[in-house]
Formats: C-alpha cells, sequence, structure tokens
C-alpha cells in the first residue's frame, strides 16, 4: 500500500497542491485497503488520513495500521473540513474523473479557505499497471471462472432457460469462495446471441442455438472476465465457420499483445481478421479493456486509444461477430503483459466450438 501511495506522491508533487482527496470506493481500497462502504482518503506528503464513521471505526483501524483513521462524528465533510483547516492545506487537489459537480460545489462550500484542484488520470494511470499482489488476486478469480465454466458445461442443453444457466455459475462462484459476481451476467442464446450484452432472460434454450456466456467473479476486491461461445445439440457450417474467424481473430489480437505496443494496434489486429472475412461491420465494439478493480479500466483495446501497453497491465481480448436475426458468436480471455510478452490468464477450451447437450 505505502509503494502505490508514494507513487500517487510523485504524480501530484508537480501540481502545486497540497493534499490529494479520494473519494471513489476503488481508489480508495486501492490506497488503503479499507472495505468499508464510507469514507474519504486525504493523502498529503507526509500522512494518509482515512475519514469513517462510527460504524467502521474499529474496521478501518485494524484493515488500516498505516493510516491515521479520523471518526467522521457529524459527517465525512465536516471532519474533512476540520482536517484540512488544522493541517493547513491551501490548495486540495481531488479526482477529476470521479467527483460530481455537487460533491465539488459542496467542497468550494466548506472549504471555501481552500482552493479545490481537480485533476485528472492519476489514479487511472496508477491502476493500469497491477503489482504482484493484484495480479494475484485477479488470477484467482480468473482460475474460479475457468472452473465455473467447466461446472456449467454439462446443464447447457435442450430445454434450460439462460437464467438457469446464469443463477448455476453465480451459485458455483459463490459456493467456491468468490465474494459476488464481477456484473449481471449475459447469458445469450438463439438469435439473442447477436446481442453483445444480452444479460440472462428466462428464455428457454433450444437444440441447435449457439449459446454465448460472458461472465466473472470478484475476489479479493478484483474481478475476472470470460466469455465462451458453445452450441447446443449439433453444429451447422455457418456457425463453424463464424466461430473459426472470431477465434482467428481473438488470437490475432492475443499475439498482438506486448510491452510498448499501443493499444489501438491490438484492437486493430483483431479487427483486420473480422474485416478481411467480410464481418467487418458485425464487430462494433472494441476488442478490450483493463480489468482489475474494476470489471472495465483502462487501457481501452480500442482504435481510439493509443496507449502504450506496459509489463503488468492486465486486458481482455474479445471480438466477436453480431448477426441480428441468426445469432453471434464471441470469445474473451483475460491475459497479462509481461515483460517479454504476454500469459493468458484463463484456460476454458476454444480451440473449436463446443456441442453441449449430448
Amino acid at each position: 500500500m505505502q509503494e502505490r501511495v508514494n507513487k500517487l506522491r510523485e504524480l501530484f508533487s508537480g501540481e502545486g497542491i497540497d493534499a490529494f482527496l479520494v473519494t471513489s470506493p476503488e481508489n480508495r481500497f486501492y490506497l488503503t485497503g479499507f472495505t468499508g462502504s464510507s469514507g474519504s482518503v486525504l493523502i498529503t506528503d507526509r500522512e494518509i488520513f482515512l475519514i469513517t464513521d462510527f460504524r467502521y471505526d474499529e474496521q478501518a483501524k485494524k484493515q488500516c495500521p498505516h493510516c491515521t483513521v479520523v471518526m467522521a462524528r457529524e459527517g465525512i465533510p465536516e471532519a474533512l473540513q476540520e482536517l484540512v483547516q488544522n493541517i493547513n492545506i491551501r490548495i486540495l487537489g481531488c479526482e477529476g474523473e470521479i467527483i460530481t459537480y455537487q460533491q465539488y460545489t459542496s467542497l468550494e462550500e466548506k472549504l471555501a479557505a481552500q482552493k479545490i484542484k481537480p485533476l485528472y488520470g492519476f489514479m487511472d494511470s496508477l491502476r493500469a499497471v497491477k503489482d504482484h499482489d493484484e495480479i494475484e488476486c485477479i488470477a484467482r478469480a480468473v482460475e474460479l471462472t475457468d472452473r465455473a465454466f467447466s461446472h456449467v458445461l454439462p446443464f447447457i442443453r435442450d430445454g434450460v432457460t439462460e437464467n438457469s444457466l446464469a443463477l448455476e455459475l453465480e451459485f458455483f462462484m459463490r459456493k467456491n469462495g468468490a465474494e459476488g459476481i464481477a456484473f449481471p451476467f449475459i447469458v445469450a442464446s438463439g438469435q439473442r446471441s447477436s446481442l453483445p450484452h444480452g444479460t440472462a432472460t428466462e428464455k428457454i434454450i433450444s437444440g441447435g442455438d449457439l449459446v454465448t456466456l460472458d461472465f466473472g467473479a470478484s475476489l479479493a476486491g478484483y474481478n475476472s472476465d470470460m466469455t465462451r461461445t458453445v452450441v447446443v445439440g449439433k453444429a451447422d457450417d455457418q456457425q463453424k465457420k463464424i466461430y473459426s474467424i472470431v477465434l482467428e481473430a481473438q488470437l490475432a489480437g492475443i499475439r498482438a499483445v506486448r510491452p510498448g505496443v499501443a493499444a489501438s494496434e491490438v484492437d486493430r489486429a483483431a479487427r483486420d481478421v473480422i474485416a478481411g472475412h467480410g464481418y467487418g461491420e458485425c464487430f462494433g465494439h472494441s476488442t478490450g479493456h483493463g480489468l482489475g478493480l474494476k470489471i472495465h479500466e483502462n487501457p481501452r483495446l480500442s482504435v481510439k486509444d493509443d496507449t502504450e501497453l506496459k509489463p503488468g497491465m492486465v486486458v481482455t481480448v474479445e471480438p466477436g461477430i453480431y448477426l441480428p436475426g441468426w445469432g453471434g458468436v464471441r470469445i474473451e480471455d483475460s491475459v497479462l503483459v509481461e515483460s517479454h510478452g504476454v500469459r493468458v490468464l484463463s484456460t476454458s477450451e476454444k480451440d473449436r466450438l463446443l456441442v453441449c447437450g449430448l
């Protein structure tokens, strides 16, 4: 934790601020390890203050021994106001991407004697590169997701509902250590598989349906994300063809992941394959995204993001083809950028279109 705080201090040292205020739950956890639902973090050049209320006072002191815990008796804004005045802060930085207009005006009102300076990109740039502990947490979440996929395969058959599969995945994950699910699971079958974000419904799965499952676990605060597309009963030639194109694109995207490469280049590597087969208009989302405390983080594997990939970044690679009225295919893995290339964290089978329900 201390190393993360020190890196943050280095980033804001040239911004002319006396302290930096953190309010988002993910950034608060990242810098302190605090898991309570209420609190703010104030970081100066020498100290870390965690401001919370009575409900979390004891918890904060146990979880965050490196912080000075300040209990807000009247409210967090009032406690912050008193603290800022006592330690003589004149210019206070805050998370520009996070703070709402209402929060900003409230800060200005409470801290009338101080200047509030929104700063952008600091926490995103820190969190984009994961340290060893973060990578281990993500890898554990990915491993649980792989096991959940193996578990659910026998349940995918003619006559079951999409919701029943989503519930089976969630039950397995929670029973095996997940704190929760990373996002509402996508289970989209038949023609609904052409919906990139087709969350599970009561639709009954039928023989011949493609079934796209996009799901992930939340474990120790970190998330996993994986997509596999299978078919029920028997695959026809068109299904096999579309699957093979998406797999070719996904493997091309993974091969492009390495240090020094722009995120947009990974997107281009996958997108060019799909476009080359004549399905460019059927792939309308980015190729992937960063993964960590939130399910979508920086960098984005998008044509618009030229962020240079660095060792320690964890990203997803998830191209797809979506044909309204027919269905769709997406394949997604979580991968780690390493000093000499890439390591695929997901291990679930994908080399062929799996047939379920036989």
